[in-house]
């Protein structure tokens, strides 16, 4: 039976060609984007998110088998706190009861590769206690020590912590709703594609994401991975954060760190 499944940043890079992939196999998607979505919606503000969820579920007719998370942001700024972290974790968390009416729900989260990489601690710690007012403050510093492009790990290894917290907590994994992070490598989206036109910030982000398999990823690379979590398929995967990454992250960390 078609599926409803709510896609975040929906209309384009990840986002969209999951939901390529999703209506393809007929499932019902519900996007939600800032602007052409059957949601429309800005996850970066607390007013937007709580309008977005309501909307999202009365779309699904109140049951919502599978929730995607894609929207976010690469650009350096705060925006990658509010967005990135709480525009996912307040989302979902607003979505859960939907989710809980389902008969075989799943989330799905887009991570990245980032997440491994030296984060901001205070911004971090603000994000996992919910004080978005002292993860902003903490990500302005950054931005004023000239520190913002730490903010995007930052807020990719808070998701994956909140994640993995989240999936076995009362109200997810005991309520059959498996909670998961796929963490991208270097995806050829709009949003990347300005990295890649001068040589020497080329060379650099190769040497930061090494991918021995295959190289860049296109977005139906991720989004097939995202595919099978969000699907009934997915018993008993939860909790994990999937490196979608042609081999960075066991390039980047080596053998010993699983």
């Amino acid at each position: 039976m078609p599926r409803n499944v709510v896609v975040t940043g929906s209309g384009s890079g990840i986002g969209a060609a999951l939901t390529a992939l999703l209506r393809d196999r007929g499932d019902r998607v519900i996007g939600v984007d800032l602007r052409g979505g059957e949601v429309d919606a800005d996850l970066s503000t607390p007013d937007g998110r709580a309008e977005a969820a309501p909307a999202a579920t009365e779309a699904a007719g109140g049951v919502v088998d599978a929730v995607v998370t894609c929207a976010g942001t690469s650009v350096p700024g705060t925006a990658m706190v509010t967005v990135n972290y709480f525009g996912t974790t307040e989302f979902v968390t607003a979505l859960r009861p939907a989710l809980a009416a389902a008969q075989r729900p799943r989330v799905v989260l887009i991570g990245s590769i980032s997440g491994t990489r030296p984060t901001d601690a205070d911004v971090v710690a603000a994000c996992l206690a919910a004080d978005e007012g002292k993860a902003l403050a903490h990500a302005e510093r950054a931005v004023a020590e000239g520190r913002a492009r730490q903010l995007y790990p930052s807020s990719k290894a808070a998701l994956a912590q909140w994640a993995r917290r989240t999936a076995v907590a009362e109200g997810w994994a005991d309520a059959g709703i498996p909670v998961n992070v796929v963490a991208p490598g270097i995806v050829l989206t709009p949003m990347s594609a300005g990295l890649f036109d001068d040589p020497e910030t080329k060379k650099v982000m190769d040497m930061a994401v090494p991918m021995p398999l295959n190289g860049y990823l296109q977005p139906e690379d991720v989004a097939r991975a995202v595919l099978f979590l969000a699907s009934d398929d997915n018993s008993h995967i939860t909790g994990q954060v999937v490196y979608v990454d042609g081999g960075a992250e066991a390039t980047l960390r080596g053998a010993e760190d699983f």
